[in-house]
């Protein structure tokens, strides 16, 4: 991660000015609807916020994820729901391609996911792992007949699983005793049920929800990575995922900060009298 420089100071006060603009006045109203506003996400993607970290040729602005992260911090500032959609959508559906990803894979994918017109999402966690990936009982198995590989198990907590642009999940399973692969998923995929949004205590504009894999079948192609790769890949996915995550945080504390201070100066401390006692 680089040091800010001025270039990277000129892009937050337009990326400051965006959020301040286009979404802060409506996202109150976003929060209470409970659903992920499609019409932020699209002037998200106008702006170029889910393609700053990729090369050009995948239709990206050839950044670096100093940048992202700025990007993240003052989306954030303004919603903390929208801040995790950028995240999740750039470091956790599109990077897992980005990275270990075949070149039929990332022609297929990344474009959409770069634009920002279509959301990937992150299938690492599971009711009962948590984010341990090391304890993943989601299973795939090799069906020779078709060349397809047949998933079954539970993920939980997904962000961006289940929205109307949705492309592709990635997930990872067990293909062998000890051994965790990765697959891609499209959206859809027949097999792969999205079971209802969770009650939060917030991020409500956001789409956080979890999914069930019953018999879900992907070509082989659809393997991400070398099998047996997918533990060792997906943590380090969430290495970048973490430094974003505390770049969404910076944005929230920051505003919790300048929220606090306008408090300060707007309130009216009562009178206090001070009556002598008599003699």
């Amino acid at each position: 991660m680089n040091m800010p420089t001025d270039e990277h100071d000129a892009f937050r006060d337009v990326v400051r000015d965006f959020a301040r603009r286009e979404l802060a006045p409506h996202v109150d109203a976003w929060e209470a609807d409970r659903q992920l506003p499609l019409e932020a996400v699209a002037k998200m993607a106008e702006l170029g916020l889910f393609g700053i970290a990729f090369e050009e040729q995948w239709g990206g602005g050839g950044g670096d994820f100093t940048s992202l992260c700025i990007a993240i911090e003052e989306v954030g500032y303004v919603s903390q729901s929208l801040g995790i959609t950028l995240s999740a959508g750039v470091g956790l559906g599109a990077n897992p391609i980005h990275s270990f990803g075949s070149e039929e894979q990332k022609a297929r994918w990344l474009p959409d996911l770069v634009a920002g017109t279509r959301l990937g999402a992150f299938g690492l966690t599971e009711p009962d792992a948590g984010s341990d990936a090391g304890a993943t009982r989601t299973k795939a198995d090799y069906d020779a007949g078709v060349d397809e590989w047949v998933i079954n198990g539970s993920k939980a907590f997904i962000t961006n699983c289940g929205t109307p642009i949705t492309s592709v999940v990635t997930v990872t399973a067990l293909t062998g005793p000890g051994e965790i692969s990765s697959f891609i998923v499209p959206a859809g995929t027949p097999g792969m049920i999205i079971e209802p949004a969770y009650d939060k205590l917030g991020w409500h504009a956001s789409d956080t929800l979890g999914f069930t894999l019953v018999d879900c079948r992907v070509p082989a192609a659809n393997m991400l990575g070398p099998r047996g790769t997918g533990f060792r890949n997906f943590l380090a996915i969430l290495d970048d995922g973490r430094i974003a995550i505390s770049a969404l945080a910076l944005g929230a504390a920051r505003a919790c900060l300048d929220m606090s201070v306008d408090y300060a100066k707007e309130r009216s401390m009562p009178l206090r009298l001070t009556v002598e006692p008599e003699d």
